[in-house]
């Protein structure tokens, strides 16, 4: 009760709040297959094939010390050497090893097998899951 000396009158003041929970719930489903795809293509490249050529050349030149081998252009040369007797010892370059780098180049085809995965979106016929239309 309000005291009749006091001419303030009060008034109970209420606020309210709100919380919001929330939870998934399935309202639609798919089903994605997946499946690859095979087809034969035909690829073309020019390939590079190499081959060694050796010849042998005959040189019979004297010389102090066995030569290192050595590279002239593409072509790399190994001295052959022996031992001869003479009067004196004397080292002779017998032969020469040429050894050329030849390459060649083809066209070939060689047939490869290329895959591709494709996928397949489907929804299910099961009603059970239940649905929810949008209307």
């Amino acid at each position: 009760m309000p005291d009749r000396d006091d001419p303030t009158l009060r008034v109970p003041v209420f606020q309210e709040s709100v919380t919001v929970d929330k939870i998934d719930v399935q309202t639609d489903a798919v089903r994605v297959r997946t499946s690859v795809e095979e087809r034969e293509v035909l690829v073309e490249e020019v390939l590079a094939r190499g081959a060694l050529k050796v010849e042998r050349f005959k040189v019979d030149r004297a010389v102090d010390s066995a030569p290192p081998p050595r590279e002239e252009g593409g072509t790399t040369i190994v001295s052959l050497v022996e031992e001869r007797l003479v009067v004196e010892k004397r080292l002779f370059v017998i032969e020469e090893i040429h050894v050329t780098r030849e390459q060649t180049q083809e066209r070939v085809a060689i047939p490869v097998t290329l895959r591709a995965t494709r996928a397949t979106v489907e929804r299910p016929s099961d009603e059970s899951t239940g649905s929810i239309t949008n209307g």
